[in-house]
């Protein structure tokens, strides 16, 4: 049996997480996670939205501990992972009106994160939403001292990580056909960005 990995972060930010969502995802029907981790998002988040068919995804060395707790979850709307690696997958076989992705963008590469906004702007559906959870810097700024000890850290690291500029992201989505709607700020010096795929 494949013991289950776990993540004290996804455990602590998974409520004021899926208070945001319970609001942006309530008028959608299928949602993609890209970046589920340990899975503990994919089944509060599925338990939680039973109205939602939830559509985990990572990269493949990931997988055994998700699929384990999807299925020790017993849930009927969550699905065994994707195998999504953002930079070099194309268009997933799926369509969905909604997007979910937590910590991604600031350990991705800059190329990784415009790949992962031109990945949400061909599944997503017309109106669909785009929720991205992190730090982000705004007008060049880190919200507080510590993520930019954060942002350091990450850069020493890998060169390629780092907290990202919110406006930088504005830009990606925009060349994808998505719009900024909201901004909520979270715990632990965090936000949730909403972009919406325009109508057609």
């Amino acid at each position: 049996m494949t013991d289950k990995p776990f993540s004290e972060y996804a455990e602590r930010n998974g409520e004021p997480i899926l208070e945001v969502l319970r609001s942006e995802f309530s008028g959608c029907t299928k949602v993609l996670e890209i970046g589920s981790g340990t899975g503990q998002h994919a089944v509060r988040f599925a338990q939680a939205l039973a109205f939602l068919e939830w559509q985990s995804s990572d990269l493949d060395k990931n997988h055994d501990g998700i699929r384990t707790r999807v299925s020790d979850s017993g849930l009927t709307n969550l699905l065994p992972p994707l195998s999504l690696d953002v930079l070099t997958a194309g268009v997933p076989a799926v369509s969905c009106d909604g997007v979910f992705s937590a910590n991604t963008a600031h350990i991705m590469s800059v190329e990784a994160v415009q790949k992962m906004f031109e990945i949400v702007g061909n599944v997503l559906l017309a109106s669909g939403v785009f929720c991205l959870y992190g730090p982000f810097r705004q007008n060049g700024e880190f919200n507080t001292p510590s993520n930019a000890v954060f942002h350091q850290s990450l850069r020493s690291r890998n060169p390629e990580m780092g907290i990202r500029h919110l406006e930088s992201l504005d830009d990606y989505a925009m060349a994808h056909n998505l719009e900024r709607v909201r901004l909520y700020a979270m715990p632990a010096n965090n936000h949730i960005a909403v972009w919406h795929k325009a109508a057609i």
